[in-house]
């Protein structure tokens, strides 16, 4: 996968600009602030997933400015593919994203999940050991999404079931025949949410090893990582039952307390579990170890290289796995964002320059 151009407006502090990285390593330089992270952040809303930052799409629109755009052109599957995702709205309405491939409309920008593959790795994502579950799930459903746009329909599907039950559950003593209506989502939930589970486990099971040889290799053979999923169910009916008897407590709290929207990724470092014994080293060895693996993953199943995009994630790594990194970056598109460029050393490829918003060569 390769992304050949890049051309922004109105997306954040970019007012427009025209990116066209190298084939292999592009090195976005400047200070902080200077709207080098919006540049990638940008390159990653071709894949049409959410800001990797967490940020609200109103929030990626410049002051003062009514819509953004993030128009790309990448080569993938022996094919070149236009797309373009705008973000805006009617003048007081809540602002979404939409995309376009090829000219043909897709609605929602997560429609065109798959046509653009990209992994991405910024200081952030150190929070996937000691932060909640919740991030990891997103990592698993963030992949899967890119990688089977089925995935796409199934977790909407699933995500609206639990917030109409949860709508209910809000209502239950009020309602009437609640208890029937919440049998009714239970069956539905049941189906997609076993089916959520299963994919989700399966993905786990197929990138795990490479995690787990990745993470070997930085460590230099003394220490392993292993990773689990904690299913909430084996299957549909399995689902169903939990569903059934969790139903009194869900009534008590108002909420859905059990299923696929509850459950984590086990992160074991030398069988101990990450986010309570692990150092920090330790840690950012993990999450490189799952970026790395992720990437595998997306080779394996597309059988193209996603495109890396990198936020300063040089100067959060030591010496040991800057040079672990900086090895696995050949032949494959990278770009990257540093304060000062001299840390790729003799990496070589194309430099790029952002200031104020303004980007140049370098």
């Amino acid at each position: 996968m390769i992304l050949t151009k890049l051309t922004i407006e109105n997306y954040r502090n970019i007012a427009s600009a025209v990116f066209e990285p190298g084939r292999e390593l592009t090195v976005i330089c400047g200070k902080n602030g200077q709207g080098k992270t919006n540049l990638l952040e940008a390159a990653w809303m071709l894949t049409g997933a959410r800001s990797f930052r967490g940020a609200r799409d109103a929030e990626l629109v410049r002051d003062g400015a009514e819509y953004a755009v993030a128009e790309g052109s990448v080569e993938g599957g022996e094919r070149e593919n236009d797309i373009r995702i705008f973000i805006g709205g009617e003048p007081g309405a809540r602002k979404t994203r939409t995309a376009r491939v090829n000219g043909v409309a897709h609605g929602r920008a997560g429609n065109a999940a798959g046509t653009f593959t990209a992994v991405v790795f910024d200081p952030g994502h150190l929070s996937l050991v000691k932060g909640g579950p919740e991030g990891r799930r997103r990592f698993l459903d963030t992949a899967l999404c890119q990688l089977y746009p089925g995935y796409v329909t199934l977790l909407r599907q699933y995500t609206r079931l639990v917030t109409q039950k949860n709508a209910l559950l809000k209502q239950y003593f009020t309602t009437p025949d609640a208890d029937g209506l919440l049998d009714v989502f239970d069956e539905r939930l049941a189906k997609s949410g076993a089916e959520l589970s299963r994919r989700r486990r399966e993905y786990l099971a197929q990138i795990g090893p490479e995690a787990a040889n990745t993470y070997r290799e930085i460590a230099g053979g003394g220490e392993t990582l292993m990773l689990r999923y904690e299913a909430s169910c084996t299957d549909a009916a399995d689902l169903a039952r939990i569903l059934r008897e969790s139903r009194r407590r869900d009534t008590a709290a108002g909420f859905c307390t059990a299923g696929p929207h509850r459950e984590d990724l086990s992160i074991f470092v030398d069988g101990r579990e990450a986010k309570r014994f692990a150092s920090q080293g330790q840690q950012r060895s993990a999450v490189l170890s799952l970026k790395l693996a992720e990437a595998a993953g997306a080779r394996q199943i597309t059988g193209e290289h996603p495109v890396m995009l990198l936020d300063d994630v040089l100067s959060e790594l030591d010496e040991t796995r800057q040079a672990y990194l900086l090895c696995r970056m050949s032949h494959r598109q990278i770009i990257v964002t540093a304060c000062d460029a001299s840390l790729f050393g003799r990496t070589g490829g194309k430099i790029c320059r952002m200031e104020n918003g303004v980007l140049s060569d370098g």
